[in-house]
């Protein structure tokens, strides 16, 4: 829908500001105490890896890369909770 009343650029240029939002957000569990190093690493990694994405869609598109970068926010968020499941378990076993 915003593509189509703000047109693409200005799409791509929002997609980009949260994504770099997201870095933020997704450090909030380690800053909170929720989470333990496992969880801020491979937040991080995840997190850099989709502003990578977000970055070269504004920059450097070409064609399939929305479709890409699409499948990769898939794929973050369930590496998210994978991360938060190991660090959780990692936590439990020291104990």
């Amino acid at each position: 829908m915003l593509p189509v009343t703000h047109g693409v650029e200005y799409t791509k240029t929002m997609m980009l500001l949260y994504t770099v939002l997201l870095v933020a957000v997704g450090i909030l569990p380690w800053l909170a105490g929720m989470s333990g190093m496992i969880y801020l690493i491979g937040s991080l990694v995840l997190n850099l890896g989709f502003v990578a994405y977000a970055l070269r869609l504004k920059f450097y598109d070409r064609k399939g890369l929305a479709w890409e970068t699409f499948k990769y926010s898939i794929w973050h968020i369930f590496g998210l909770f994978v991360v938060l499941l190991a660090d959780h378990a990692a936590t439990v076993l020291a104990a």
